[in-house]
């Protein structure tokens, strides 16, 4: 479906560049992108309203590309129904369902600690003003209370590659970022 989403993303040779999604479905997209890459190439992207996809260069456009997505079944299934919702809020008007806008940190590693005062590495793999999905060794369970940086935190529900947490508080756009990576 013709979709207009913007993201970034990355090439093997870890370089970075913003892009634009122009049609997608679950299982590949094209995209107007600055940095072309080789066809078989590994590429990764992080698109508003879908978050990260992985994949390989299948073909090259005048100005961008066109890729795989690789998935899982159920990842699959996930992004079918996102694409589904973009569709029929284009369509309908409906206004966006998060409170606040997801991003990917420019540094996204960070420190989770537990309720028992156990510290360890996560990563974050999208970061709001009013929570985050993190990746870590272990998934704490749904309603543990726990500190991301220096935000207190809830997790409120288990994410295929991870889970997501909501803070106790909104956080201010200027210091989220510094905020959850603090140790």
């Amino acid at each position: 479906m013709k979709v207009h989403l913007l993201g970034r993303y990355m090439l093997s040779d870890r370089r970075e560049y913003p892009c634009q999604v122009i049609n997608m479905s679950p299982g590949g997209l094209a995209l107007l992108a600055p940095g072309i890459g080789n066809v078989g190439e590994r590429v990764v992207a992080y698109l508003d309203h879908i978050g990260r996809v992985e994949g390989k260069i299948t073909r090259l456009l005048d100005n961008g590309f066109a890729m795989t997505v690789g998935a899982t079944p159920r990842k699959r299934e996930k992004l079918a129904a996102q694409l589904t919702w973009l569709a029929n809020r284009q369509i309908l008007n409906l206004p966006e369902d998060r409170r606040h806008d997801r991003v990917v940190p420019r540094n996204p590693m960070s420190w989770l600690r537990l309720d028992n005062g156990r510290e360890m590495p996560c990563r974050i793999i999208d970061l709001s003003l009013s929570g985050a999905a993190v990746s870590a060794e272990m998934k704490p369970l749904v309603g543990d209370h726990v500190v991301l940086g220096k935000v207190p935190a809830r997790v409120v529900r288990h994410l295929e590659e991870g889970f997501a947490i909501e803070f106790s508080h909104p956080q201010a756009s200027e210091t989220v970022e510094e905020n959850v990576t603090a140790r």
